[in-house]
């Protein structure tokens, strides 16, 4: 592969969506290319995302349609293959991924980039509430549940916290994204 793969996971609420559309914005002239995600789950609430049907999602799997597919939560996620075309043309690209896949993501992409985005417990509790998606109760299992994750050697990993400002920690992303596209900060 000829270009460079941006792994950007966390937990729930720690806005990773809000960062990668921070991003986007404004990282137009570099060949950095942000994957859209397939989830079997409506589109909306600020996630970014191709809303497929279980029976949707099980059919391109079928067909090998996608890179990198995972289970969460009683959804289904998965990133396209056209991934691994715009990596052979030598493009960086970002894609929203899942600590919980992690290890089979850097099987398939030994050489990524991984972005760990995090916030404080009461940020994450705030903005999960925020959404409405799940009861009080799902929050509090969701926020009780440490997904651990560990690096082979050798793998590039950057936290950021993304507790304050968007702005604050969106250049922070900002300046990860154009060095790995090998644009300067």
């Amino acid at each position: 592969m000829k270009g460079r793969l941006i792994y950007v996971m966390g937990p729930s609420g720690a806005g990773k969506d809000a960062l990668l559309g921070f991003a986007r914005q404004r990282v137009t002239q570099e060949p950095v290319l942000f994957a859209h995600r397939y989830i079997t789950r409506p589109s909306g609430n600020g996630e970014d995302h191709v809303a497929l049907t279980d029976e949707e999602f099980a059919a391109r799997s079928a067909l090998g349609l996608f890179a990198l597919e995972w289970s969460s939560h009683g959804l289904r996620y998965g990133i396209g293959v056209e991934l691994d075309a715009w990596l052979e043309r030598g493009c960086t690209v970002v894609v929203n991924g899942s600590r919980q896949h992690l290890q089979h993501a850097l099987q398939r992409y030994p050489f990524m980039d991984v972005v760990h985005v995090e916030a404080a417990p009461e940020v994450l509790a705030a903005r999960l509430g925020s959404r409405a998606r799940e009861t009080a109760e799902q929050v509090a299992a969701r926020l009780a549940r440490q997904a651990p994750f560990s690096l082979p050697a050798g793998v590039r990993l950057t936290r950021i916290d993304n507790s304050g400002a968007l702005e604050d920690a969106g250049r922070v992303f900002v300046d990860v994204v154009r060095g790995a596209a090998g644009f300067g900060v």
